[in-house]
């Protein structure tokens, strides 16, 4: 019986599609899970994977080893990533989360807009 390796393989796989409606930066609002209404900023962004790092949502701590001799072990709360699909954008000015749409400037360049407020996102 032969075996399937990618069934074998541990951990998610990277798509091909690379593309996310968050950025780096962006507040947003969890919108599915555990911490389901938390809002947060964006502080790393992992667009093979379609994940984000919110600060202050999901939380876990977890226990790290001592690196050198004579060091103590800690336990260390951190943020772990979440799936782009779970947040959504938030206006901070009207308190809403919102979807996005694309619009361009007098320039030309590709902005993006909160659909229920029109703010602009991109600076």
């Amino acid at each position: 019986m032969a075996f399937n390796k990618q069934r074998r393989t541990k951990g998610v796989q990277p798509s091909s599609q690379a593309k996310m409606h968050v950025k780096t930066g962006d507040t947003v609002q969890v919108i599915a899970g555990k911490d389901k209404g938390k809002v947060g900023e964006i502080v790393q962004a992992f667009p093979k994977l379609s994940k984000v790092i919110v600060k202050g949502v999901n939380i876990k701590t977890k226990h790290v080893k001592p690196q050198q001799e004579g060091e103590s072990g800690r336990v260390v709360t951190m943020e772990f990533p979440i799936h782009s699909s779970n947040v959504m954008h938030y206006s901070n000015k009207q308190n809403v989360a919102s979807r996005i749409c694309y619009t361009f400037d007098e320039q030309g360049r590709k902005l993006r807009k909160l659909i229920k407020t029109g703010e602009v996102i991109d600076k």
